[in-house]
């Protein structure tokens, strides 16, 4: 009997601290989350190489602010995002960063992640009927007008254009197209004879392109909404490209830089992807410690034409 009592003393000494430990541990990680909390960001696409910027700028800010960043890929399909948000929801994310693939679509979720008091901050495109606790974002508005000016000079300010326009439901295709229309008032002997959307995607644009040319044969300019569109009018246009007729871009991109200098392109409207997602992860960082946060953080653009595209190419 005595030695089965210090047995079960022994036992019941071993199982305490067994539990102690365990309970130490997860104080531990407890902590860990918390001091490095996660945050999903949701993009619409990966494809893009302007996403792909966004998304390493915002991976470097996520060391720098002790966070765990989680990107996810959407694919351009809103339905896929809808899930990926509804997700991070249920995965223990303290902060949703979303660059929308549809500016409508995507608010049903983002409602139900600010009900939940998760901070979401739009990056590049905003959220429609729903409140945003900071929304990270070109001004793409004046960037349509740089855009329109920067075409009708290459035309001498007259002329026939057609517009590539991106996916249809986003706050950028919207605004860039309504900031170029408003410049070309400025313009009455240049006349916009086509408008298509080629979903901000080469490929598509590249068709799109084609076709718009074998209807409209007597084009002298293009203005895509992103660079990706601009580069597949450029190859629609083959040698037309750069000469006969005039293309301008938006974005900035690596690729839309090396077109501006071998002169297929006229010019990009320059965003600073790397810098929207350094902005959003900051704004969300802030949002979690309790911080104030802006609103609305504009981040500039500029028009690189072959002036001054030496002092943006990498």
């Amino acid at each position: 009997m005595k030695l089965s009592l210090h047995r079960a003393l022994a036992l019941t000494a071993v199982s305490g601290l067994l539990l102690t430990g365990a309970t130490a541990c997860n104080r531990g990680g407890d902590s860990a989350a918390a001091s490095n909390p996660k945050v999903v960001m949701a993009l619409s696409t990966l494809n893009n190489p302007f996403f792909v910027e966004v998304r390493d700028g915002a991976q470097a800010a996520a060391k720098d602010a002790n966070v765990q960043l989680d990107v996810v890929d959407a694919q351009n399909d809103s339905a896929t995002q809808a899930n990926q948000l509804a997700n991070a929801q249920t995965s223990g994310a303290k902060a949703v960063i979303v660059n929308p693939v549809d500016s409508d679509a995507s608010s049903a979720s983002v409602t139900a992640l600010t009900k939940a008091d998760i901070p979401v901050i739009g990056v590049d495109r905003t959220v429609n009927n729903a409140t945003l606790t900071s929304l990270v974002a070109s001004d793409n508005v004046a960037g349509g007008k740089q855009a329109a000016e920067e075409l009708a000079a290459a035309l001498g300010k007259k002329g026939t254009i057609i517009v590539l326009q991106g996916v249809a439901g986003t706050s950028a295709s919207r605004d860039r197209g309504a900031g170029f229309e408003e410049g070309m008032k400025a313009f009455p002997d240049i006349k916009i004879v086509a408008k298509q959307t080629a979903n901000f995607d080469r490929a598509a644009a590249l068709d799109v392109t084609t076709n718009l040319l074998q209807a409209n044969p007597g084009v002298t300019g293009v203005f895509a909404e992103n660079d990706e569109m601009a580069l597949g009018a450029v190859q629609a246009l083959g040698a037309k490209a750069g000469t006969d007729v005039k293309v301008v871009g938006f974005d900035g991109t690596t690729d839309g830089l090396a077109a501006i200098k071998a002169g297929t392109m006229v010019a990009s409207i320059a965003q600073q992807p790397a810098k929207l997602g350094q902005l959003a992860v900051e704004q969300a960082a802030k949002a979690l410690k309790g911080e104030s946060v802006d609103a609305t953080v504009p981040v500039s653009v500029v028009t690189v034409n072959k002036t001054n595209v030496g002092d943006f190419s990498k």
